[in-house]
């Protein structure tokens, strides 16, 4: 019955939109359950561009802001504006210098800049022909190796991912994928067009956010879809609440920092963080 009533109130949770953070239900038989949010007081490390960066908008709250307030999670925040995913492992070096491995968990939110650079996005692995022993005859098969190239977009995931699981294999990574975005004009030699443009390379911004997709399963690493899932669309003008506006259509301002969060803080219900984490039947 304990169980049952337990699955239920998942389900309530996961699809009502009801907050988790802390909730006890009580069955008919004065039975405690107590649910709490698996990321509730956790250490996360969080890796990324401008949308990260405390700097952008100039004191007001994020989006780790507001899963610190809802989650209690302590942050360790390295995103800096700007930032690309070769960039990465600069970031991740800071963070071991600063705080060795005490830390439950990384997010990487990164891939934007990438776009606007026009990296090429090029390929995951490389194709040799070798020979093998398999079932006690050597024969030659096709064998696929991961490139590792800092000039191109799915060479430069490999990079960071391949390090960072290395470095830390018992840790949860959480990958962010790009979120939409609209013009941008921040001097007379950077304006960004909107999404509906190629960039330089001949590329859709698509192909970036599609690439963090397939990187969580290449590497199996799990990813949030804030392109999808967050609701954010800057190409409609209608969300100017979430936006700064003007000529700044590709930062959320407060408002959309906290769309940004609720998603993230629901999706996270779903991934574990502590692997060593003690589950009660």
């Amino acid at each position: 019955m304990k169980k049952i009533f337990l699955y239920r109130l998942l389900l309530v949770l996961l699809f009502s939109g009801m907050a988790v953070q802390h909730i006890d239900a009580v069955e008919p038989s004065d039975d405690v359950v107590t649910v709490t949010h698996p990321w509730h007081g956790v250490r996360v490390a969080y890796l990324g561009d401008s949308i990260t960066d405390p700097n952008t908008l100039k004191g007001a709250p994020i989006y780790w802001n507001f899963l610190q307030e809802w989650l209690e999670i302590t942050p360790l925040v390295y995103g800096r504006g700007g930032h690309q995913w070769h960039q990465l492992l600069g970031q991740a070096d800071r963070l071991q210098k600063e705080h060795g491995d005490d830390f439950d968990a990384i997010m990487i939110f990164l891939g934007t800049n990438d776009f606007n650079a026009g990296i090429p996005i090029g390929e995951w692995y490389e194709e040799e022909t070798v020979t093998v022993n398999a079932n006690g005859k050597m024969v030659e098969r096709g064998r696929r190796i991961p490139v590792f190239d800092q000039s191109t977009y799915r060479g430069r995931i490999n990079m960071a991912l391949d390090s960072l699981k290395r470095t830390y294999p018992s840790k949860q990574i959480v990958l962010l994928t790009p979120i939409h975005r609209a013009y941008a004009k921040f001097s007379e030699r950077n304006v960004q067009p909107d999404e509906s443009y190629q960039n330089s390379c001949g590329e859709y911004v698509d192909a970036y956010v599609e690439s963090v997709r397939q990187a969580s399963a290449i590497w199996s690493v799990p990813v949030i879809d804030l392109h999808a899932l967050s609701g954010l669309y800057p190409m409609h003008k209608e969300q100017e609440e979430y936006f700064p506006g003007g000529n700044d259509w590709l930062h959320p301002d407060s408002d959309g920092h906290r769309r940004l969060a609720l998603t993230i803080y629901y999706q996270l219900l779903t991934i574990p963080c502590r692997m060593d984490q003690t589950i009660r039947p």
